[in-house]
């Protein structure tokens, strides 16, 4: 993609940020009305996008003058040299950008300072005094997460004096070293050149890094904007980011590996970012958090608020940690499945495809399906708990001390896991399940449980819950809908941060740490993310069955919500757009080469390998 050309130095900065006059006179100009007055005014709302052949699509803003005498090419004179194919611009980078998240972001680069849109307002910040200004000046309000203004380029974090120098990924045998060296050099960087913003009245919510947390108290109420230092995102990791010892998903910013990341040069780059963040603010009704699970419980708190104020809907305000078990498993409450068999002959009989079918957003369906609990639950034990299983609007939201009976006990089917992860074959278990669970073991075998009835489970203990209802429907809806729109129109960058956003979210929910402000401890509800777990798994079971009684296939593995077979001509995929219906994930031919791994197998081992080199390069196009 290539970069717009440079304009004057001053002639489109809409206002002088020269220290030490009066902040009314610098900032006279009206930021609700900004008036470009030169083609480089809209240098960032018309950044050059590419169309389908990689070639610059011309910007509509820019008319006839566009070609002027230093872009005419003589196109009498014949040109024989070939100039090598531009990299295809992502689709993504081609849409248009909204005005949603102005008055509540800015972007500074090194050549100036635009709202989300692309409006520029000023020229670069070149000091921390006139950061200070252009905060104060802006007025940026709240939307779901505080104001932001990102710094975007390591030219413009040179003019603020943020430069680090934590060596290179080539000189390390480990990134997560680097990113260590890194954020705690950007830390101290930070302390040291932030002193004239401090002095003025602001403070640090936490130590700086890639995003410095602002607040200023003024009269009654406290204003807090966040400062994203887009160069610097790379310093930060969670679970929420991948690592594996390589750059993953960073938030809203996307994925280098996946390559979904910001453009490589800057004004495009800040275009780009513009689009995302007046896209979140369109489509989720907040910004961008500082990690997707965070955006995702930014989420949360607007319904909450809306809630809140109209009186209607569930509102939840209290943590839900797991109460006190006696003989609590080790592990999660509610695992997520993982499984490998190696397959017979009949298995392999006129098998030509290998096909992994997966849950279009397993996690996300769940969620709107489910009712969750509130509230303080009652413990419950003996005939209690069992005759509380027996509600007159079905099994209420709770846990539950069971008995898994023994696998070989019952008439399951060999290829498959067994129902639950705690199950073993020679021996009963006793073990604590979510009301989902309970529930999906009552099925019957060929709809994916074991056909049990509450006396085969012996209920000896529960937690039961006072109130509960669907929860998180209206937030699933935000994001499905978020989602559609996001496939609809190829936006991989926004369907992947959203993936991330309900994925984060709800893995976050049993983290107590992630939530300890008193605003945020709602957010902690790790029996909601154990019981979405057990509906995706009991769903992905309840598929496998019917695939086997409709084709007789039966999946070689099974990892979370994803589920491999081998295949001839069967379509095992749903037949539906819906969330929570299986997908074709991954395919390849069964070749040679791999139905000779799979047939000489001769554990688990031997076919997870051959399962990964068939789909080898699809994981590398992932």
């Amino acid at each position: 993609m290539s970069r717009p050309g440079k304009s004057g130095d001053d002639q489109f900065a809409l206002f002088d940020l020269t220290a030490g006059e009066d902040i009314k006179r610098e900032l006279a100009t009206d930021p609700g009305t900004p008036t470009p007055t030169t083609e480089s005014d809209v240098a960032l709302q018309h950044a050059p996008v590419a169309d389908a052949t990689g070639g610059d699509v011309a910007p509509q803003a820019v008319d006839d003058q566009a070609t002027s005498d230093e872009t005419a090419t003589d196109t009498s004179v014949a040109d024989d040299t070939t100039e090598p194919a531009a990299t295809p611009t992502p689709v993504w980078e081609s849409l248009p950008v909204g005005e949603d998240a102005d008055g509540h972001a800015l972007i500074v680069t090194a050549t100036g300072t635009y709202t989300p849109s692309g409006q520029k307002l000023a020229g670069p910040v070149n000091s921390i005094e006139k950061l200070d200004k252009l905060i104060r000046w802006a007025s940026l309000t709240p939307l779901g997460t505080p104001a932001q203004i990102w710094v975007v380029g390591i030219d413009a974090c040179e003019l603020l004096g943020w430069v680090i120098d934590p060596g290179s990924e080539d000189d390390v045998d480990d990134m997560e070293a680097l990113r260590t060296r890194a954020a705690a050099e950007l830390t101290d960087i930070l302390h040291a050149t932030l002193t004239p913003l401090l002095s003025t009245g602001w403070e640090l919510r936490g130590d700086p890094g890639h995003v410095i947390h602002l607040s200023r108290a003024i009269g009654k109420f406290t204003s807090m904007v966040d400062v994203v230092i887009e160069p610097y995102v790379w310093t930060y990791w969670n679970k929420d980011f991948g690592w594996g010892n390589r750059v993953g998903d960073m938030g809203v910013l996307g994925s280098p590996t996946a390559g979904t990341y910001l453009p490589d040069d800057d004004l495009p780059a800040a275009r780009e970012l513009g689009r995302r963040l007046a896209w979140c603010a369109k489509h989720l009704g907040v910004l961008p958090g500082p990690t997707p699970a965070r955006t995702g419980a930014a989420v949360i708190d607007k319904i909450k608020r809306e809630r809140t104020r109209s009186g209607k809907g569930i509102v939840v305000t209290t943590a839900g940690p797991v109460p006190p078990l006696d003989g609590a498993p080790r592990g999660d409450l509610e695992p997520a499945v993982g499984w490998t068999r190696v397959p017979e002959a009949a298995d392999l009989a006129g098998a030509h495809r290998v096909v992994s079918i997966d849950q279009r957003a397993a996690y996300l369906a769940s969620a709107g399906m489910l009712e969750f609990g509130y509230g303080k639950p009652k413990h419950l034990t003996g005939d209690a708990a069992a005759t509380a299983a027996v509600g007159e609007k079905g099994t209420p939201f709770g846990l539950w001390r069971i008995t898994l009976p023994a696998a070989q006990t019952l008439a399951l089917p060999e290829k498959l896991p067994l129902p639950h992860p705690y199950m073993l074959d020679d021996q009963p278990v006793q073990t604590w399940v979510t009301t989902v669970t309970l529930d999906a073991l009552r099925d019957p075998i060929a709809d994916g449980g074991i056909g049990a009835d509450l006396d085969d489970l012996e209920i000896a203990e529960a937690w039961v819950y006072p109130e509960q209802g669907r929860v998180l429907d209206k937030w699933a809806k935000i994001l499905r809908e978020a989602r559609r729109t996001a496939g609809d129109t190829e936006d991989a960058a926004m369907k992947r941060f959203l993936g991330a956003c309900y994925k984060g979210y709800i893995g976050r929910m049993v983290n107590p740490d992630m939530w300890t402000s008193n605003r945020m401890v709602h957010h902690h509800q790790p029996l909601w993310r154990a019981a979405i777990i057990a509906h995706c798994r009991w769903r992905g079971r309840r598929v496998a069955m019917r695939i086997a009684r409709e084709t007789g296939r039966w999946p070689v593995r099974t990892v979370t919500d994803s589920w491999v077979y081998l295949l001839a001509d069967e379509d095992i995929a749903d037949d539906s757009a819906a969330l929570g219906k299986m997908v074709i994930e991954k395919e390849s031919d069964l070749t040679d080469t791999l139905l000779s791994a799979f047939a000489n197998a001769q554990d688990v081992h031997d076919v997870n390998l051959a399962i990964k080199a068939a789909f080898e390069d699809e994981e590398g196009d992932d």
